[in-house]
């Protein structure tokens, strides 16, 4: 299976151009899964909920899906990307799935990120999608660092983690490392690059999107500063072996009976 990651400098707000340059860059490959970052089509930074509104599209009826479903059935290619979307009087940031047949699936992000709560609606569920004979996982940027979420996903079957990211914070890129290794699954953290100075308000994006194996190895990544695209072929079987030695396996050895911590409310 060949899998990849596209890294872009989006310019905030510039929706028709962000999509259309991701759609050149995307339109040199085929047959393959890729992500692309977080938010990629509009930018990060809002001020206020009335810029997200004008920057925000329904999902599957707006310019981007649209747009994005036309170069999945040209290219065969399964994508993931992510998006503001606008559904039912709420905003969700949300990764979409576009299959290489143009189906479109949806997962809007649960863990919200400082500011992002000022605008967005809180997603409810967890998404698991096929592509082929995979499965892919869907998680947004921030839910990295909520080792539940690569969990419950890894237990639904998911063989690749997809990660569209706008990822400011040194150290979540080694952090998708350990969810690889803990779950026996792949991982495509697809990151941006840039900064983005808005008001008062001011991020630097890290970059360094990476494609990692169920060992925790990076077999492909990024530089914090170039816009990249990189395919490799893997071999998603990788993902079905969850033994760490001939007496242990990762989802067998479990206790949830002892996990029901995990879940009670802090006080």
């Amino acid at each position: 299976m060949r899998i990849g990651f596209l890294q872009l400098r989006p310019r905030f707000g510039a929706v028709k151009e962000n999509v259309r340059k991701a759609a050149a860059m995307l339109d040199r490959i085929s047959d393959a899964t890729i992500v692309l970052p977080e938010l990629f089509n509009a930018g990060y930074l809002f001020r206020n909920e009335e810029e997200l509104s004008s920057l925000a599209e329904t999902v599957p009826g707006g310019f981007t899906v649209s747009e994005m479903q036309k170069l999945a059935k040209r290219r065969r290619l399964n994508l993931v990307f992510g998006m503001a979307q606008k559904h039912r009087g709420k905003f969700y940031n949300s990764a979409v799935y576009v299959s290489s047949m143009g189906k479109v699936e949806v997962y809007q992000k649960v863990h919200l990120f400082d500011r992002e709560k000022l605008f967005f609606t809180r997603g409810s569920s967890f998404k698991v999608v096929s592509a082929g004979d995979a499965k892919l996982g869907l998680l947004i940027c921030f839910d990295w660092a909520f080792p539940e979420v690569s969990r419950a996903l890894a237990l639904d079957g998911a063989h690749i983690l997809c990660h569209p990211s706008n990822l400011i914070l040194p150290y979540a890129q080694d952090a998708m490392k350990t969810r690889c290794i803990e779950n026996r699954v792949f991982a495509i953290t697809a990151n941006r690059i840039g900064s983005e100075h808005r008001g008062a308000t001011s991020l630097t994006f890290t970059g360094k999107s990476q494609i990692v194996n169920p060992m925790g190895e990076v077999l492909a990544s990024a530089s914090d500063r170039s816009e990249s695209l990189r395919v490799i072929e893997i071999d998603i079987g990788e993902a079905n072996n969850k033994n760490l030695t001939p007496n242990n396996h990762l989802f067998n050895d479990r206790a949830p009976s002892l996990y029901t911590a995990l879940v009670r409310k802090r006080s």
